[in-house]
């Protein structure tokens, strides 16, 4: 029982640091939206299939598209 107990906490304690970031961030916008900017999800260095953004380019879609 103090397993699952415990289990929760960090999984609510996870959520409310989400929240806070999104909160305290300017526009509620995650940065880095573009999976082409992680080198372990891209390791060939191709641009974003869903913006075109190179691996060292911001996201170029504008936020309201993305949500």
């Amino acid at each position: 029982m103090k397993l699952i107990l415990l289990s929760i906490g960090l999984v609510a304690l996870c959520f409310a640091g989400i929240a806070i970031k999104l909160i305290v961030k300017k526009d509620g916008e995650f940065s880095g939206t573009c999976a082409s900017n992680n080198p372990y999800l891209n390791k060939e260095g191709e641009a974003c299939s869903f913006c075109g953004a190179q691996p060292d380019e911001k996201c170029k879609k504008p936020v309201e598209e993305i949500a």
